[in-house]
């Protein structure tokens, strides 16, 4: 399967448009027959209901802001918006990299940015009242700094607009250059968060070849070590083919790093194109999972079919805030 090139434009603040070409849903490939046609019982998630999603879903569509609980057809987006807690999307939907498990669209923004987004963002978060946001985005190795000053800019437009608004940065690894890590934490938020995704021997298959497996530890170690008051959090995805051993082994890596907050939650293929599933980790192996983590001395042990990384955010802040230790 050849990649199926699109050409988006992109409008400035200044009414300039820039025309570029994208590959759809991320890197397109042929992929082996997936195993997601039979999808266990408990991958049935609820359908969002109740007055308080229906008013954030009309408020974020009038803002356009974008969120990764719609666009990534968030089995969880209920539950989280009932309670107060936004993924959103900044830097834009082009992404510079193609891992094989994403499906935001592909290419080469060439440094466009909107330098009214922080503030435009934070006025949406205060406007609709929520408490807790995490701010995540594309990867833009097009950027000298990968996005950092873009980063920190919005979260301290909130912290400005929106007080009392607990945040959590959901960055990308930013090819591994700490002071950009640095630029981000200066903003202060309560979180910071860089995905681990998967374990060491199937990084290369799943990751763009530009993540690492060592390039994320070294970015999360830094984090803590020069900000130790602001939590760690990292994600891994099962399902991919990784062996028990290799999960026990990433998790001691992460601890070794000095993260805080785990989450593990199973791997769902987006489109065809996409890495099949391998195996539906069933509901009694996360749980055992989950004791791992809490043996290795993690605050907070977020597990299921259904967790994301960013699955009520709120609730595993609070938690590991109140833990000991």
């Amino acid at each position: 399967m050849k990649p199926k090139f699109e050409t988006v434009e992109l409008r400035s603040p200044t009414g300039e448009v820039l025309e570029l070409k994208v590959v759809k849903n991320g890197l397109a490939q042929a992929r082996p027959e997936p195993v997601d046609r039979h999808k266990p019982a408990w991958l049935r998630a609820t359908l969002p209901t109740g007055a308080r999603y229906q008013t954030l879903k009309a408020t974020v569509q009038e803002l356009r802001l974008h969120t990764v609980c719609q666009e990534a057809l968030c089995p969880n987006i209920g539950e989280c918006w009932t309670h107060g807690t936004l993924t959103v999307m900044i830097l834009g939907g082009i992404c510079t990299r193609a891992c094989k498990f994403c499906a935001v669209d592909t290419g080469n923004p060439r440094g466009f940015l909107d330098p009214e987004e922080p503030v435009r963002v934070a006025e949406a978060i205060a406007r609709l009242g929520i408490r807790y946001v995490v701010l995540t985005s594309v990867d833009r190795d097009d950027l000298p700094d990968g996005g950092a000053a873009h980063f920190a800019a919005t979260i301290r437009a909130i912290k400005e607009k929106a007080p009392g608004v607990l945040v959590e940065a959901l960055t990308p690894d930013f090819q591994g250059d700490l002071k950009a890590v640095e630029t981000v934490l200066d903003a202060n938020p309560e979180v910071y968060a860089q995905n681990l995704e998967t374990v060491r021997r199937l990084t290369p298959k799943v990751r763009d070849p530009r993540a690492g497996y060592e390039q994320t530890l070294g970015v999360l170690a830094h984090a803590k070590r020069v900000r130790p008051h602001i939590l760690t959090k990292s994600s891994l995805m099962l399902g991919l083919g990784e062996r028990e051993e290799e999960i026990l082994e990433a998790m001691r890596d992460l601890r070794q790093a000095g993260v805080d907050i785990l989450t593990l939650g199973q791997y769902l293929r987006p489109t065809p194109a996409h890495l099949p599933v391998e195996r539906y980790v069933p509901p009694e192996d996360f749980q055992r999972y989950a004791a791992w983590g809490y043996e290795l001395g993690f605050k907070e042990v977020f597990a299921g079919p259904l967790v994301r990384s960013s699955y009520r955010a709120d609730r595993v802040f609070l938690e590991a805030t109140a833990s000991p230790g």
